[in-house]
C-alpha cells in the first residue's frame, strides 16, 4: 500500500505508549493498533485532529505516500 503510517515513529519520538495515546485521543486499543500497523483502510479526520493534537506533530508526520514500483 503506498501510504505508510509512522505513528509508532511519532509515539516513539514524544516517548508516549499505546495506551496513553489510547486515553488521550479517546480510542480503543485494538484501534490504535489497527492503525498503527498500517492495518486500517481509512481514518477519520477527527480521529486523524486528535492524534496530531495528542503527539503535537502534524498529519505528514504520521502518513506519508511512497510510490509502488510497479514490476
Amino acid at each position: 500500500m503506498p501510504i505508510i503510517v509512522n505513528l509508532d515513529v511519532m509515539m516513539a519520538k514524544r516517548k508516549m505508549s499505546l495506551n496513553e495515546l489510547s486515553e488521550k485521543v479517546e480510542l480503543t486499543l485494538s484501534n490504535l493498533s489497527i492503525l498503527k500497523t498500517g492495518k486500517a483502510k481509512a481514518i477519520r479526520f477527527s480521529t486523524l485532529e486528535a492524534i496530531c493534537k495528542a503527539l503535537n506533530c502534524q498529519p505528514g508526520d504520521i502518513l506519508e505516500y511512497v510510490e509502488e514500483n510497479n514490476k
